[in-house]
């Protein structure tokens, strides 16, 4: 189904049966499992199981390989009165990039307090189970990968994850500012959130694909300015032009710095987290460096920024991977420019161009300034505030990326 379609048909279908899930998520009983006994809970996850080793059901050939991912942002107090913080039902919608025959989810409790309970998961409306059990238990500052689930996955296509937590306390971990609109249902009814809660990748089995692009970046790589609901993310106009041959997992963090915490942990820390350990990744591609110029405090040292970068390139290299990275676009007219922080910006971009940072370069900058005052953003591609883009401006990022760079295994352009 083509992406821009998907989602009007998932509201029409969350719509006609919200208050059927809202009965399901609070009856208040555990499925039972085929030998009708009740699933026993686990305990503290095996530190093992957060490997995102590929896995293939027997008897099959293909590979693991994320389909989705979101990058957790937080631990956040949910707003939610008194005992609605238990019995919640999470219906986190997500967008695909690739296809498959199973898939296996990762939950995530890692700004988490307290464990984490989830009683019942599903992908699809399939049960989804942990080493045999519908129950399971995440420790805090802990992530756990379920079983594979027989369920086929479409390529390009919105997909219902479904948790219910019985007894959630503590801090929720989320990725906020999604610009994808998913459901939470309590015992007051159902309301809308742009946070993907717990859920943080969507692996799937396939014989197609081979293999996941791993993106990281900052809110122009998450969509900040882009339209709710349309996938529109330059990384969502990536994996369009990649047809299935490749999925993206988009790890951008809105405000995440490389040197720096601040939105999220900084780059630098958790790029083994959410980039090098994504199931089955092949490139990474690096859209960084802009917040560190431009928030307080800033960085005045363009080769300190230069130096994470290329920090982060060789730790991909020692797993085998490649790496393309973007230049810094410009944002005059944003509340925090100002020309001597714009010279530090220009001055990491020469770093940059001039090579050993990157296997390879998008020049993101060239393409998005003003020809008439390239300290700006072209007003056809900026969503208003000079910095961020909207949806065009996305497009354009997304069309720039040469495939025949980003994979040159793979036969040329866009025939992948």
């Amino acid at each position: 189904m083509p992406r821009r379609q998907g989602y009007a048909l998932l509201i029409a279908l969350v719509t006609g049966t919200a208050a059927l899930a809202a009965a399901v998520a609070f009856a208040g009983s555990l499925l039972f499992s085929g030998s009708g006994t009740r699933p026993k809970q686990i305990t503290a996850p095996d530190p093992r199981s957060v490997a995102r080793t590929p896995a293939a059901p027997a008897h099959s050939t293909g590979l693991w390989a994320t389909t989705w991912a979101a990058a957790p942002v937080a631990g956040v107090a949910d707003a939610y009165d008194g005992s609605a913080l238990n019995r919640r039902t999470i219906r986190n919608v997500v967008h695909t990039s690739i296809g498959g025959d199973a898939a296996r989810i990762t939950l995530s409790n890692v700004f988490g307090t307290r464990p984490l309970v989830v009683d019942h998961a599903t992908v699809a409306g399939r049960p989804v189970t942990f080493r045999g059990t519908g129950t399971v238990t995440v420790a805090a500052g802990g992530q756990i990968v379920s079983d594979p689930v027989a369920v086929p996955v479409a390529a390009d296509s919105d997909l219902v994850v479904t948790l219910r937590t019985p007894t959630a306390e503590g801090p929720v971990t989320i990725h906020r500012r999604s610009h994808q609109t998913s459901y939470v249902d309590t015992a007051w009814g159902t309301r809308r959130t742009d946070g993907w809660r717990y859920l943080t990748a969507v692996d799937v089995h396939t014989t197609t694909a081979a293999g996941t692009i791993a993106v990281i970046g900052d809110s122009l790589t998450a969509g900040t300015g882009s339209t709710l609901d349309t996938n529109s993310r330059w990384p969502d106009v990536l994996a369009d032009r990649l047809r299935g041959r490749y999925g993206v997992a988009n790890a951008g963090i809105a405000g995440n710095r490389i040197l720096r915490d601040g939105s999220g942990v900084r780059a630098s820390a958790r790029f083994g987290r959410d980039v090098l350990d994504i199931a089955g990744v092949k490139t990474v591609v690096i859209a960084l460096g802009i917040n560190d110029v431009q928030q307080s405090p800033q960085e005045t040292d363009p080769r300190r920024i230069a130096d994470g970068l290329r920090s982060m390139t060789q730790r991909a290299h020692a797993r085998g991977l490649r790496v393309v990275g973007a230049t810094l676009m410009p944002y005059e007219g944003f509340r925090t420019w100002t020309p001597a922080r714009d010279d530090v910006r220009e001055r990491v971009n020469g770093l940059i161009r001039a090579g050993g940072i990157f296997d390879h370069v998008i020049d993101f900058d060239a393409a998005a300034r003003d020809p008439h005052r390239p300290t700006r953003l072209r007003t056809a591609y900026d969503s208003g505030d000079h910095l961020h883009l909207n949806d065009a401006g996305y497009r354009l990022l997304g069309s720039l990326v040469d495939l025949t760079a980003l994979v040159p295994d793979r036969p040329g352009s866009d025939q992948l």
